[in-house]
């Protein structure tokens, strides 16, 4: 009997992980996921509970060995596992560094020394800043905030692993993903997450700014596509964005959600327009986004209970929250002006 390929996917209980994982079991590999549960994910991949080609531990990356047997005999290393969101990383940016960068550090060499045949990188697309549209991969680099600086870092560290250790090395800078199982955590964060618990609880969406702003929405399963894509090419030492290349207004969304919108202030250090040149990733990869905007918000609505527990936000608690993002990114604004 042929013996199956191993892939070890950390963050594979989380939102893009999850979904990478049901992927490459269903593509016939034995899985390995690494995932501290930290907001409750385990539902996340409940439905594999008795495949005996998924292993589970409850691991911080932090804690990772050089010689760790979970990625013994491993051919791909895909690796999503951090912390996210804006706020958290303005509030805690020694956390950000050392889960997003050291963190990092520590799963590239358990896949150095266990010989992986490929280590993918989800990267950030908010290491551009307030870029240029449509973006390429040669645009320069401006992180706003720590959350984009860490993942930025953690990329150059993965690229330095190819570079000095030879490890095989390709990242995907994600712009703006969303669908089902999309994080429902206690901070405040991506659209999506906030819009559908204010659905279930029959009250305004709360729109930043004029709504005109647009962002590059690409289904999830459109990305574990182009991660499975990138773990299997050739190619390393790549650099590929990760969008539509189709922005879509947030009043858009509003409407296919069918809500009712209410209107807080703009803030800074935000793009008015996210979006992706993604000539590249289709060139290389022969990849290209199946899933349109308007089916994906529909099949995300279809499983819109599974937000059901997340925390329910209004115009005064973001206010409330958002804070300190106003003051120090409002002061670099003030700053970039004079």
């Amino acid at each position: 009997m042929k013996k199956k390929k191993v892939a070890v996917v950390t963050g594979g209980a989380g939102f893009i992980g999850s979904h990478v994982v049901d992927l490459l079991l269903t593509k016939g590999f034995e899985v390995r996921i690494i995932d501290n549960l930290i907001g409750g994910r385990e539902a996340n991949f409940a439905q594999h509970a008795n495949n005996s080609a998924l292993t589970f531990e409850k691991r911080d990356i932090r804690k990772i060995k050089s010689k760790d047997l979970i990625f013994k005999d491993v051919q791909y290393v895909l690796h999503f596992a951090g912390i996210g969101d804006i706020v958290p990383s303005i509030e805690a940016p020694e956390e950000y560094m050392d889960v997003n960068v050291q963190g990092t550090i520590k799963v590239l060499e358990a896949a150095r020394w266990n010989d992986a045949s490929k280590f993918v990188y989800a990267a950030s697309s908010s290491c551009y800043g307030i870029a240029t549209t449509p973006t390429d991969e040669e645009h320069s680099i401006h992180p706003q905030y720590p959350y984009a600086l860490s993942k930025y870092m953690g990329e150059q560290a993965s690229f330095h692993w190819n570079k000095v250790y030879g490890l095989p090395v390709n990242s995907l800078r994600i712009f703006n993903a969303f669908g089902t199982r999309s994080r429902t955590s206690g901070a405040y964060g991506a659209v999506f997450g906030v819009f559908l618990r204010q659905i279930l609880a029959n009250t305004p969406l709360t729109v930043v700014g004029d709504g005109n702003q647009r962002r590059d929405f690409l289904y999830v399963t459109d990305v574990a596509q182009a991660f499975f894509a990138a773990a299997g090419t050739k190619l390393s030492g790549q650099i590929w964005n990760l969008g539509a290349g189709s922005p879509q207004s947030i009043l858009h969304l509003v409407k296919l959600l069918r809500g009712t919108a209410t209107f807080i202030p703009k803030r800074p250090g935000e793009p008015s327009c996210t979006h992706a040149n993604i000539n590249k990733i289709r060139r290389d990869l022969n990849w290209s986004p199946k899933i349109s905007f308007e089916e994906g918000v529909a099949k995300t609505l279809d499983d819109i209970n599974y937000w059901k527990e997340a925390p329910l936000w209004d115009s005064a608690s973001i206010e409330n929250a958002t804070k300190k993002w106003f003051k120090y990114l409002g002061q670099d604004q003030e700053n970039t002006s004079e």
